[in-house]
């Protein structure tokens, strides 16, 4: 046998991980592997292009895609017409039920950056989407308090890991399998056919793509595995999140290779500002300033999103909208001031021609579904709005120079706390995190930490006196954790310390790791041998 299941088997795993789902899994392997390690290897390259001072642009050798006026994509699939309102969240258990009911249209079952991958998290993950597709699933709280499934639930779409990642509880020839496939197949293998029952179909968001040649991958995947399965070809759907700078630059090209299995694209708004600090950040005009003025008004992210629903309105393709992150509150004057920013945002993306948005918390449904609802009535999407007037450069993509803002001692302190605490959350087995009335996930704290480089690497001057130093990111690091830990013991302080330890070796290191998940996730989480 090839394959060795690592991870424990608690009750109802084997559901999951049958002979013939992971047979499927080790056949997944074996034609994609390769593939998936040869272009992270052309990422790395890329990277080290952009290192030279490098800076991407538009493909001369695919400008035939892009000025071709024929080609669309696939029409949307049934439960994907209307998509005005997506919530997104960890496939747990109350999650999984709090969601499907919260009345949006789409749940995005986020088995990437809302996830930690600890091996419960993700088999119990697939055990509760079966569930929910058996509608048997339900939860009880701590108070006593009982969710169950009502009628009208939300379509299901599924966000597998990145290709950066691997599973470590599945080992094929002797070697972590990959964390997408892991996702992917496992979900497809079980639910396909009890989508397809309930009239909808295996739907996913492709997540942290960097070029058309990883879509070309995914699709290569799609088209084998309904083969394999027996599934009509065209079954699977796919929206990719457009979330990094490169991908921006193949937003037509993505489209096309995906383009009978496609529906959409979606403006993956915090990744898409850590793909920008990640790239750039060695260089002095991609300084950004605090998180919290990096907003979709400023230059660089409004040309990335009227770019989107340009090019997916021409295709045929659905545009949707970045994720609002608040969680309400008690206090109705934070939740007033909060909302109100949250509808504003709303209504420049329903303005903009979005098709629908992201919220994550289901307090916010209603507010995203008003304003939707009062630019489209009756009308399940705006794909008649082309958008042919905006036309968009690559020094657009690329004016982060142009973005307004000043770098804080608070923003600096920010930034550290927020990715010490998710950190520390996402050690414990908890990928998305409330943190001062917004929902962390794996992607803010990317940005997070990846500021602090940055503006240390650069000793970006602070408003209002001095500058980003060793010394006072150490000692902001050494606060914020003796905050966090007073009143722990043990494990939990243990765990802290190690918290810390990553936030360390990934914000202060002389080169910027790519992600802070791959190192943590080899060292810390995971079933071992």
């Amino acid at each position: 046998m090839r394959y060795e299941i690592i991870g424990p088997m608690v009750e109802r795993f084997d559901e999951v991980l049958t002979a013939d789902a992971l047979e499927f899994l080790v056949t997944l392997d074996s034609e994609f592997a390769a593939r998936r390690v040869a272009l992270l290897d052309t990422r790395r390259a890329r990277r080290d292009r952009f290192a030279t001072g490098q800076l991407p642009d538009f493909l001369p050798e695919t400008v035939g895609i892009r000025a071709d006026p024929t080609w669309r994509v696939a029409p949307a699939a049934p439960g994907l017409v209307d998509r005005r309102v997506e919530i997104t969240g960890p496939p747990d258990r109350k999650m999984t039920v709090n969601a499907l009911n919260s009345g949006a249209k789409v749940w995005l079952a986020d088995f990437e950056d809302a996830t930690a991958p600890t091996w419960h998290n993700v088999i119990g993950g697939q055990l509760n989407l079966i569930d929910a597709l058996d509608r048997r699933i339900d939860f009880t709280d701590a108070r006593g308090k009982r969710y169950a499934l009502g009628e009208a639930l939300a379509t299901i779409v599924v966000r597998p890991r990145g290709w950066h990642l691997v599973e470590k509880g599945i080992v094929v020839d002797g070697r972590p399998i990959s964390a997408s496939l892991v996702d992917f197949g496992l979900y497809l293998f079980h639910c396909a056919r009890r989508q397809l029952d309930a009239g909808c179909g295996p739907y996913f968001y492709l997540p942290k793509l960097e070029c058309h040649r990883e879509a070309r991958l995914w699709n290569d995947i799609f088209v084998f595995a309904q083969h394999y399965l027996r599934l009509p070809q065209g079954t699977i759907r796919a929206t990719t999140l457009i979330e990094t700078v490169t991908a921006a630059f193949e937003m037509e090209e993505i489209l096309y290779e995906l383009r009978d299995h496609s529906a959409g694209l979606n403006a993956g708004r915090w990744d898409y500002i850590f793909s920008i600090i990640k790239n750039f950040g060695q260089w002095p005009d991609f300084v950004l300033p605090d998180r919290a003025e990096v907003t979709m008004t400023v230059p660089f992210m409004r040309a990335y999103t009227e770019l989107l629903v340009r090019t997916c309105h021409r295709r045929g393709a659905h545009a949707i909208g970045g994720m609002a992150a608040f969680v309400p509150s008690r206090d109705p004057q934070v939740n007033e001031a909060a909302l109100a920013r949250v509808r504003a945002d709303k209504q420049r993306e329903a303005g903009d021609g979005f098709d629908g948005s992201w919220v994550a918390h289901p307090g916010l449904v209603p507010t995203c579904r008003e304003v939707f609802d009062a630019v489209l009535g009756e009308r399940p999407n705006q794909l008649d709005r082309r958008r042919d007037e905006v036309e968009v450069a690559a020094a657009d993509l690329l004016s982060v120079d142009k973005t307004p803002g000043q770098v804080t001692a608070a923003g600096v302190r920010s930034n550290i706390a927020v990715a010490l605490r998710y950190v520390d959350a996402w050690l414990g087995g908890t990928g998305a995190v409330a943190l001062w009335n917004l929902m962390e996930d794996a992607a803010t704290a990317e940005i997070a930490r990846c500021q602090v480089w940055q503006w240390l690497h650069h000793g970006t001057p602070l408003a209002g006196g001095g500058a980003v130093t060793d010394e006072l990111v150490r000692s902001l690091l050494a606060e914020e954790l003796a905050a966090l830990t007073e009143g722990r013991a043990g494990a939990d302080r243990e765990r802290a310390a190690h918290a810390a330890r990553i936030v360390e070796e990934t914000a202060l290191a002389e080169e910027l790791p790519a992600f802070f998940t791959t190192a943590a996730y080899a060292r810390h989480l995971g079933p071992r041998r």
